[in-house]
Protein backbone atom coordinates (compact mmCIF):
# COMPACT_ATOMS: atom_id res chain seq x y z
CA UNK A 1 0.00 0.00 0.00
CA UNK A 2 3.06 2.36 1.11
CA UNK A 3 4.74 1.80 -1.92
CA UNK A 4 1.93 2.22 -4.34
CA UNK A 5 1.52 5.66 -2.84
CA UNK A 6 5.06 6.70 -3.14
CA UNK A 7 4.30 5.84 -7.10
CA UNK A 8 0.97 7.70 -7.15
CA UNK A 9 2.67 10.44 -5.26
CA UNK A 10 5.91 10.71 -7.89
CA UNK A 11 3.33 10.57 -10.60
CA UNK A 12 1.99 13.72 -9.03
CA UNK A 13 4.85 15.04 -8.52
CA UNK A 14 5.68 14.10 -12.28
CA UNK A 15 2.89 15.65 -13.54
CA UNK A 16 3.34 19.13 -11.74
CA UNK A 17 6.52 19.89 -12.68
CA UNK A 18 5.03 19.21 -16.58
CA UNK A 19 2.38 21.45 -15.97
CA UNK A 20 4.96 24.05 -14.44
CA UNK A 21 6.23 23.97 -18.27
CA UNK A 22 3.45 25.73 -20.23
CA UNK A 23 5.60 25.81 -23.19
CA UNK A 24 5.00 21.80 -23.17
CA UNK A 25 1.46 22.14 -21.51
CA UNK A 26 0.13 24.77 -24.76
CA UNK A 27 1.76 22.12 -27.22
CA UNK A 28 0.23 18.92 -25.79
CA UNK A 29 -3.08 20.86 -26.28
CA UNK A 30 -2.01 22.16 -29.94
CA UNK A 31 -0.76 18.61 -31.05
CA UNK A 32 -4.39 17.14 -29.58
CA UNK A 33 -6.19 19.77 -31.54
CA UNK A 34 -4.68 18.49 -34.59
CA UNK A 35 -5.11 14.78 -33.91
CA UNK A 36 -8.66 15.04 -33.46
CA UNK A 37 -9.04 17.55 -36.48
CA UNK A 38 -7.25 14.91 -38.59
CA UNK A 39 -9.60 12.31 -37.71
CA UNK A 40 -12.86 14.59 -37.93
CA UNK A 41 -11.77 15.65 -41.43
CA UNK A 42 -14.34 13.96 -43.44
CA UNK A 43 -16.63 16.08 -41.18
CA UNK A 44 -14.54 19.64 -41.72
CA UNK A 45 -13.20 18.82 -45.90
CA UNK A 46 -15.50 17.39 -48.05
CA UNK A 47 -16.93 17.54 -50.97
CA UNK A 48 -20.36 15.28 -49.65
CA UNK A 49 -22.71 17.06 -47.09
CA UNK A 50 -22.54 16.09 -43.81
CA UNK A 51 -26.35 16.74 -43.65
CA UNK A 52 -28.96 16.70 -46.93
CA UNK A 53 -33.18 16.37 -45.93
CA UNK A 54 -33.78 15.63 -49.87
CA UNK A 55 -37.46 15.28 -51.08
CA UNK A 56 -38.72 14.59 -47.20
CA UNK A 57 -36.01 12.08 -46.55
CA UNK A 58 -33.01 12.87 -44.52
CA UNK A 59 -29.21 11.51 -45.66
CA UNK A 60 -26.01 11.71 -44.76
CA UNK A 61 -23.79 11.32 -47.22
CA UNK A 62 -20.39 12.06 -45.41
CA UNK A 63 -20.87 8.73 -43.19
CA UNK A 64 -23.02 6.68 -45.54
CA UNK A 65 -22.45 5.95 -49.70
CA UNK A 66 -25.62 6.30 -51.63
CA UNK A 67 -26.89 5.25 -54.72
CA UNK A 68 -27.51 7.94 -57.28
CA UNK A 69 -30.99 6.22 -57.87
CA UNK A 70 -32.34 7.32 -54.74
CA UNK A 71 -32.12 10.81 -55.79
CA UNK A 72 -33.63 9.91 -59.05
CA UNK A 73 -29.94 10.12 -61.13
CA UNK A 74 -29.85 7.36 -63.35
CA UNK A 75 -27.01 8.40 -65.99
CA UNK A 76 -24.46 8.55 -63.38
CA UNK A 77 -22.63 6.55 -61.42
CA UNK A 78 -20.98 9.35 -58.90
CA UNK A 79 -23.51 11.83 -57.28
CA UNK A 80 -22.67 15.19 -57.55
CA UNK A 81 -23.75 16.94 -54.48
CA UNK A 82 -23.10 20.12 -55.42
CA UNK A 83 -24.77 20.07 -59.03
CA UNK A 84 -27.78 18.96 -57.41
CA UNK A 85 -31.18 20.60 -57.41
CA UNK A 86 -32.12 21.88 -54.38
CA UNK A 87 -36.15 23.02 -54.17
CA UNK A 88 -36.50 25.43 -51.03
CA UNK A 89 -37.94 22.89 -48.83
CA UNK A 90 -34.65 20.98 -48.93
CA UNK A 91 -31.72 21.13 -46.63
CA UNK A 92 -27.95 20.88 -46.84
CA UNK A 93 -25.21 21.33 -44.00
CA UNK A 94 -21.60 21.04 -46.04
CA UNK A 95 -18.23 20.85 -44.38
CA UNK A 96 -16.55 24.03 -43.68
CA UNK A 97 -14.11 23.27 -46.46
CA UNK A 98 -15.79 21.86 -49.60
CA UNK A 99 -12.93 19.95 -51.16
CA UNK A 100 -11.97 15.97 -50.39
CA UNK A 101 -8.42 15.87 -50.60
CA UNK A 102 -9.05 13.44 -54.16
CA UNK A 103 -10.90 16.00 -55.74
CA UNK A 104 -9.84 18.27 -58.38
CA UNK A 105 -11.04 21.82 -58.73
CA UNK A 106 -11.71 21.81 -62.48
CA UNK A 107 -13.09 25.66 -62.17
CA UNK A 108 -9.02 27.02 -62.84
CA UNK A 109 -7.68 27.04 -65.48
CA UNK A 110 -4.13 25.32 -65.02
CA UNK A 111 -2.77 23.10 -62.28
CA UNK A 112 -1.03 23.83 -59.43
CA UNK A 113 -2.63 26.90 -58.87
CA UNK A 114 -2.40 29.74 -56.18
CA UNK A 115 -4.40 30.24 -53.11
CA UNK A 116 -7.36 31.71 -53.60
CA UNK A 117 -11.04 32.33 -51.97
CA UNK A 118 -11.64 28.52 -52.95
CA UNK A 119 -8.90 26.89 -52.40
CA UNK A 120 -7.58 29.00 -49.59
CA UNK A 121 -3.52 27.86 -49.68
CA UNK A 122 -4.00 26.81 -53.35
CA UNK A 123 -4.02 23.27 -55.62
CA UNK A 124 -1.58 20.75 -56.10
CA UNK A 125 -0.57 19.61 -59.28
CA UNK A 126 -3.15 17.50 -60.13
CA UNK A 127 -5.31 20.14 -59.05
CA UNK A 128 -6.60 18.65 -55.44
CA UNK A 129 -7.05 21.31 -52.22
CA UNK A 130 -3.71 21.44 -50.52
CA UNK A 131 -5.14 22.64 -47.03
CA UNK A 132 -7.48 19.52 -47.34
CA UNK A 133 -4.50 17.21 -48.11
CA UNK A 134 -2.75 18.93 -45.55
CA UNK A 135 -5.34 17.78 -42.90
CA UNK A 136 -6.20 14.58 -43.68
CA UNK A 137 -2.17 13.59 -44.54
CA UNK A 138 -1.67 14.51 -40.67
CA UNK A 139 -3.88 11.44 -39.91
CA UNK A 140 -1.07 8.95 -41.88
CA UNK A 141 1.42 10.91 -40.06
CA UNK A 142 0.64 10.45 -37.11
CA UNK A 143 -0.63 6.98 -36.90
CA UNK A 144 2.33 5.75 -38.43
CA UNK A 145 4.54 7.29 -36.09
CA UNK A 146 2.61 6.47 -32.92
CA UNK A 147 2.52 2.51 -34.30
CA UNK A 148 6.34 2.28 -35.13
CA UNK A 149 7.48 3.91 -31.74
CA UNK A 150 4.50 1.11 -29.68
CA UNK A 151 5.74 -1.65 -31.56
CA UNK A 152 9.59 -0.72 -31.53
CA UNK A 153 9.34 0.51 -27.79
CA UNK A 154 7.72 -3.10 -26.85
CA UNK A 155 10.49 -5.25 -28.94
CA UNK A 156 13.29 -2.78 -27.68
CA UNK A 157 11.98 -3.25 -24.04
CA UNK A 158 12.00 -7.10 -24.17
CA UNK A 159 15.02 -7.29 -25.67
CA UNK A 160 17.19 -4.57 -23.41
CA UNK A 161 15.59 -6.11 -20.27
CA UNK A 162 16.31 -10.22 -21.11
CA UNK A 163 20.00 -8.96 -22.18
CA UNK A 164 19.98 -6.49 -18.88
CA UNK A 165 18.28 -8.94 -16.52
CA UNK A 166 19.99 -12.32 -16.94
CA UNK A 167 23.71 -10.96 -18.30
CA UNK A 168 26.71 -12.84 -18.72
CA UNK A 169 26.34 -14.89 -21.87
CA UNK A 170 22.93 -13.64 -22.71
CA UNK A 171 24.46 -10.61 -22.99
CA UNK A 172 27.41 -10.61 -23.97
CA UNK A 173 25.79 -12.72 -27.12
CA UNK A 174 22.55 -10.57 -27.26
CA UNK A 175 24.76 -7.06 -27.96
CA UNK A 176 27.14 -8.35 -30.41
CA UNK A 177 23.92 -8.97 -32.06
CA UNK A 178 22.49 -5.57 -31.77
CA UNK A 179 26.02 -4.36 -32.28
CA UNK A 180 25.74 -6.09 -36.08
CA UNK A 181 22.60 -4.97 -36.55
CA UNK A 182 23.65 -1.11 -35.91
CA UNK A 183 26.25 -1.11 -38.27
CA UNK A 184 23.69 -1.90 -41.26
CA UNK A 185 22.29 1.05 -43.27
CA UNK A 186 18.84 1.36 -42.17
CA UNK A 187 17.54 3.90 -44.38
CA UNK A 188 18.88 2.40 -47.48
CA UNK A 189 17.38 -0.92 -46.44
CA UNK A 190 14.26 0.31 -45.52
CA UNK A 191 13.90 1.96 -48.77
CA UNK A 192 14.92 -1.20 -50.63
CA UNK A 193 12.43 -3.18 -48.69
CA UNK A 194 9.95 -0.52 -49.30
CA UNK A 195 10.53 -0.60 -53.15
CA UNK A 196 10.26 -4.80 -53.19
CA UNK A 197 6.53 -4.75 -51.39
CA UNK A 198 3.91 -2.99 -52.66
CA UNK A 199 3.70 0.16 -49.90
CA UNK A 200 1.27 0.49 -47.26
CA UNK A 201 0.67 1.78 -43.92
CA UNK A 202 0.60 -1.29 -42.22
CA UNK A 203 3.88 -2.50 -44.65
CA UNK A 204 5.48 0.57 -44.07
CA UNK A 205 5.09 -0.01 -39.97
CA UNK A 206 6.57 -3.36 -40.27
CA UNK A 207 9.44 -2.99 -42.39
CA UNK A 208 10.27 0.61 -40.27
CA UNK A 209 9.97 -1.23 -36.89
CA UNK A 210 12.71 -3.83 -37.91
CA UNK A 211 15.63 -1.82 -36.56
CA UNK A 212 14.08 1.09 -34.81
CA UNK A 213 13.93 -0.89 -31.43
CA UNK A 214 17.75 -1.07 -31.24
CA UNK A 215 18.30 2.70 -29.28
CA UNK A 216 15.51 1.54 -26.75
CA UNK A 217 16.89 -1.74 -26.12
CA UNK A 218 20.30 0.21 -25.26
CA UNK A 219 18.76 2.12 -22.64
CA UNK A 220 16.66 -0.49 -21.22
CA UNK A 221 19.91 -2.71 -21.13
CA UNK A 222 21.36 -0.39 -18.93
CA UNK A 223 18.22 0.37 -16.44
CA UNK A 224 17.83 -3.25 -16.32
CA UNK A 225 21.88 -3.73 -15.58
CA UNK A 226 21.35 -1.31 -12.70
CA UNK A 227 18.18 -2.32 -11.07
CA UNK A 228 18.57 -6.08 -11.11
CA UNK A 229 21.04 -5.68 -8.14
CA UNK A 230 18.92 -3.55 -5.99
CA UNK A 231 17.24 -4.20 -2.66
CA UNK A 232 14.05 -4.43 -3.91
CA UNK A 233 14.79 -7.19 -6.43
CA UNK A 234 16.40 -9.03 -3.86
CA UNK A 235 13.59 -9.07 -1.43
CA UNK A 236 11.52 -9.95 -3.97
CA UNK A 237 13.82 -12.77 -4.85
CA UNK A 238 14.23 -13.76 -1.37
CA UNK A 239 10.49 -13.94 -0.79
CA UNK A 240 10.50 -16.43 -4.01
CA UNK A 241 9.56 -14.35 -6.31
CA UNK A 242 9.32 -16.10 -10.10
CA UNK A 243 11.60 -14.19 -12.40
CA UNK A 244 8.61 -13.06 -14.48
CA UNK A 245 6.92 -11.14 -11.63
CA UNK A 246 10.16 -9.64 -10.83
CA UNK A 247 10.88 -8.57 -14.22
CA UNK A 248 7.47 -7.14 -14.47
CA UNK A 249 6.34 -5.82 -11.17
CA UNK A 250 9.94 -4.88 -9.64
CA UNK A 251 12.14 -3.64 -12.38
CA UNK A 252 10.50 -3.04 -15.48
CA UNK A 253 8.69 -0.01 -13.57
CA UNK A 254 11.57 1.41 -12.16
CA UNK A 255 13.38 1.49 -15.91
CA UNK A 256 11.13 3.09 -17.86
CA UNK A 257 11.91 6.70 -17.34
CA UNK A 258 14.43 6.74 -20.45
CA UNK A 259 12.09 5.33 -22.92
CA UNK A 260 9.01 7.51 -21.65
CA UNK A 261 11.34 10.53 -22.03
CA UNK A 262 12.55 9.77 -25.41
CA UNK A 263 9.19 8.92 -26.57
CA UNK A 264 8.01 12.49 -28.14
CA UNK A 265 11.33 12.47 -30.02
CA UNK A 266 10.97 9.42 -30.72
CA UNK A 267 7.54 9.99 -32.45
CA UNK A 268 8.80 13.42 -33.74
CA UNK A 269 11.56 10.99 -36.12
CA UNK A 270 8.84 9.17 -37.09
CA UNK A 271 6.92 11.49 -38.69
CA UNK A 272 9.92 12.73 -40.28
CA UNK A 273 10.68 9.64 -41.71
CA UNK A 274 7.52 9.08 -43.50
CA UNK A 275 7.36 12.82 -45.10
CA UNK A 276 11.33 11.51 -45.99
CA UNK A 277 9.75 8.18 -47.75
CA UNK A 278 7.10 10.00 -48.96
CA UNK A 279 9.38 12.46 -50.84
CA UNK A 280 11.49 10.07 -52.02
CA UNK A 281 8.41 8.16 -53.37
CA UNK A 282 8.54 5.16 -51.80
CA UNK A 283 6.00 5.71 -49.00
CA UNK A 284 2.77 5.99 -49.08
CA UNK A 285 0.71 4.80 -52.08
CA UNK A 286 -0.24 7.66 -54.40
CA UNK A 287 -3.04 9.14 -54.24
CA UNK A 288 -2.60 9.23 -50.16
CA UNK A 289 -2.42 12.56 -48.85
CA UNK A 290 1.31 13.06 -47.34
CA UNK A 291 2.72 15.80 -46.66
CA UNK A 292 6.08 14.48 -48.25
CA UNK A 293 4.15 13.85 -51.29
CA UNK A 294 3.48 17.65 -51.45
CA UNK A 295 6.72 18.58 -50.93
CA UNK A 296 8.03 16.55 -53.62
CA UNK A 297 5.13 18.44 -55.60
CA UNK A 298 6.71 21.51 -54.70
CA UNK A 299 10.20 20.09 -55.73
CA UNK A 300 9.55 19.51 -58.90
CA UNK A 301 7.37 22.81 -59.37
CA UNK A 302 9.58 25.32 -57.51
CA UNK A 303 9.87 27.97 -59.79
CA UNK A 304 6.06 28.78 -60.13
CA UNK A 305 4.19 27.11 -56.85
CA UNK A 306 5.87 28.29 -53.71
CA UNK A 307 2.88 27.49 -51.76
CA UNK A 308 3.25 24.01 -52.03
CA UNK A 309 6.29 24.18 -50.25
CA UNK A 310 5.35 26.87 -47.77
CA UNK A 311 2.27 25.37 -45.93
CA UNK A 312 3.41 21.49 -46.09
CA UNK A 313 6.62 22.64 -44.64
CA UNK A 314 5.14 24.62 -42.27
CA UNK A 315 2.91 22.45 -40.81
CA UNK A 316 5.69 19.87 -40.43
CA UNK A 317 8.02 22.48 -38.81
CA UNK A 318 5.21 23.71 -36.09
CA UNK A 319 4.50 19.38 -35.70
CA UNK A 320 8.11 18.81 -34.90
CA UNK A 321 8.39 22.12 -32.57
CA UNK A 322 5.15 20.67 -30.25
CA UNK A 323 6.82 17.03 -30.30
CA UNK A 324 10.25 18.33 -29.05
CA UNK A 325 8.06 21.23 -26.63
CA UNK A 326 6.40 18.51 -25.29
CA UNK A 327 9.71 15.84 -25.33
CA UNK A 328 11.32 18.77 -22.81
CA UNK A 329 8.67 19.22 -20.18
CA UNK A 330 8.35 15.35 -20.21
CA UNK A 331 12.29 15.60 -20.03
CA UNK A 332 12.16 17.91 -17.25
CA UNK A 333 8.90 16.39 -15.34
CA UNK A 334 11.05 13.26 -15.36
CA UNK A 335 14.30 14.78 -14.07
CA UNK A 336 14.43 14.24 -10.06
CA UNK A 337 16.62 17.29 -10.13
CA UNK A 338 14.36 20.07 -11.37
CA UNK A 339 12.29 21.66 -8.76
Amino acid sequence: MIERFMKNELTRKRWRRFKKRKLAMASCIAVLVMIVTTFLAPMLANSKPIYLNYKGNSYFPVFKIYNPVDFGITDTLVIDYRGMELSSDDTVIWPIIKWDPFESNMEVESYPSPPTATNIMGTDDRGRDVFTRIVYGFKWSILYAIFVWSITTVFGIIMGGIMGYFGGKVDFFGMRFVEILSTVPQFFLLIILISIFTPSLTMLIVISSVFSWIPISYYVRGEFLKNRNREFVEAAKAMGASTTKIITKHILPNSLTPVITFAPFAITANIVGLASLDFLGFGLEIPTPSWGELLSQAQKNFTIAWWLAVFPSLSLFFTLTFMNLIGEGVRDAMDPKMV
